[in-house]
């Protein structure tokens, strides 16, 4: 059997918790019921069963998305948005606008180890970050967790080939 030729290194990017802008944003929804104010026409406020992730793009240039590496370490589900947010939330806040499609979905059944994901959305997005390198440092997702999960249960990352 013939080789395919030398493989190109592989680079694991971590989507990292951001418990600041995480916490911002629960004081932004805070703020606003204790007010009795609405947020603005369009805004994304944050629910109890999301956190904002950041991916800090190591290397920017010449990455080729090759695979989400996404466990849970028990059952449940997670959805993974991006956002075209480069964030200052002290000054802006998150429009609904600015979440990206599609959203990549992983989860893990009662009776598995195995993750299950749905998986022409999860590659196209993740093949949209190999552009969004290209122009951003970093990128930030809102992920929803779901059926038990919370993020001390989730460990996640991006896998790209360094062309």
């Amino acid at each position: 059997m013939a080789e395919d030729g030398p493989k190109q290194p592989q680079l694991s990017m971590p989507l990292v918790l951001d418990e600041d802008l995480t916490k911002q944003m629960r004081l932004r929804v805070e703020s606003l019921k204790q007010r009795g104010l609405k947020r603005q026409d369009g805004e994304k406020l944050l629910r109890p069963a999301e956190s904002v992730y950041r991916l800090d793009f190591i290397q920017q240039q010449k990455l080729q998305f090759e695979r989400w590496d996404v466990v849970l370490d028990q059952p449940g589900k997670v959805t993974i948005t991006g956002t075209s947010q480069n964030w200052t939330p002290d000054l802006t806040n998150l429009m609904t606008r600015q979440l990206l499609d599609p959203a990549a979905i992983f989860w893990r059944k009662e009776d598995s180890d195995a993750m299950d994901w749905n998986e022409a959305d999860a590659l196209e997005f993740g093949e949209r970050l190999s552009e969004l390198a290209k122009v951003r440092k970093v990128m930030y997702f809102l992920i929803t967790f779901g059926e038990g999960v919370e993020p001390a249960n989730l460990k996640a990352s991006v896998v790209f080939n360094q062309l």
